[in-house]
């Protein structure tokens, strides 16, 4: 029998049982979704990181790892590096040398967190983001150091409800009034509030201590060797641009990691429903089989019949999936601009091919026993029972 007349046959298989069908569907296709969208998050995220690498100016940065899964380091560099790595400047072919502090702002609301950049003045917001434009009133000027001013992203002034000459809490001990607001530049960048370096050092108390140290080179195709001799010379971690996209892409894909794991918890759930459906189905089915066998049905073919079903139920679902997570990926991406000004989640080509291969993987699982007893089943046995 050809290939097409085997389809049609198992469609007509699981049309025969609709409900049952149906209900091991909606399982299906529940996990499916879920896996898609947790998994759609970390695509998301990739591409507004590689975004903002492009954007930034800096070849390398110094820092000291913070350990755990934080990928901006709060201030624990001492100050006194800048004047080390200044001293170098001519034998490593340092074109710009720009000291960062930088802090995390968490809040229960989403909308009240924040990222500050403490960079000095006089190199101002385009030291690290050379395409950032004021759309309101202007960027940091070398006069600013020492002064309680700020300069913020689009997202964090429209989150903070706030324009040029208004005044907001940094922290308890520290208030600072914006003197700009930048043109949307990208959609990490746009949640960031720049302050002048000691401003940002006073607000957070931390003294002269640095989050990392921006290095601009002269010949930036040097970069690879240059961080192999700073990281010789200072025991620190020095950054290229490729090794900040490879350690924040471990970070993202260990909550991939996280999340295909709990997906696959669903699918599994999901693919024995599929493999009861078969057995129940089998068991049913069984005279049919064997009339099947009697006319000329080779057990290969009864084989290849319950393994098609199985494979419909499992494509259904993933097809079923990928139309729920379109509006999914829409809500979360809805949710997340009003926070952050970013879409955070993105279905990809790889994303829907590698869950595809995995929804088919299951339907051939679960259906490998039942197709199994089907190609077993007994002509006279069968025709045998009432």
């Amino acid at each position: 029998m050809r290939s097409a007349e085997r389809w049609h046959l198992a469609a007509r298989g699981l049309q025969r049982r609709p409900v049952r069908t149906l209900l091991t569907l909606l399982g299906l296709v529940v996990a499916v979704t879920s896996m898609l969208l947790f998994l759609s998050l970390g695509e998301g995220l990739k591409g507004q990181l590689r975004q903002e690498l492009r954007s930034a100016r800096p070849d390398l940065q110094v820092a000291r790892p913070a350990g755990g899964l934080a990928l901006l380091p709060g201030p624990n560099l001492p100050g006194a590096l800048v004047t080390t790595l200044k001293a170098q400047a001519g034998e490593l072919g340092l074109a710009e040398i720009t000291p960062v502090a930088a802090e995390i702002k968490q809040a229960l609301d989403p909308t009240q967190s924040a990222v500050y950049y403490g960079l000095p003045a006089r190199q101002g917001v385009q030291a690290l983001f050379p395409r950032a434009r004021a759309a309101q009133g202007r960027l940091l000027l070398p006069e600013d150091e020492g002064r309680a001013v700020a300069v913020l992203g689009a997202s964090a002034a429209r989150n903070l409800g706030l324009g040029v000459g208004g005044e907001f809490m940094v922290s308890r001990r520290y208030r600072a009034r914006i003197v700009g607001v930048l043109q949307p530049l990208n959609n990490l960048t746009d949640t960031f509030t720049f302050l002048p370096l000691t401003g940002a050092q006073r607000a957070f108390g931390t003294g002269d201590q640095l989050s990392f140290v921006a290095l601009k080179l002269r010949d930036p195709e040097q970069a690879p060797q240059i961080a192999a001799q700073l990281r010789r010379q200072l025991q620190l971690e020095v950054s290229t641009r490729d090794d900040v996209l490879h350690s924040a892409g471990q970070v993202l894909r260990s909550a991939d990691a996280l999340s295909l794991g709990l997906s696959l918890v669903a699918l599994v759930v999901g693919g024995l429903a599929v493999a009861n459906t078969m057995l129940m189905t089998l068991h049913e089915r069984t005279r049919e089989f064997a009339l099947l066998r009697a006319i000329g049905a080779r057990p290969q073919f009864l084989r290849q019949l319950v393994l098609s079903e199985s494979l419909l139920l499992a494509g259904l679902s993933w097809a079923a999936g990928v139309l729920l997570s379109v509006p999914g990926v829409w809500a979360i991406n809805w949710m997340t601009q009003r926070v952050a000004g970013i879409d955070g989640a993105a279905l990809t080509p790889r994303l829907l091919a590698l869950t595809l291969g995995l929804s088919l993987l299951l339907g051939l699982l679960a259906g490998w026993w039942p197709a199994y007893r089907a190609g077993r089943t007994s002509i006279t046995r069968a025709l045998g029972q009432p």
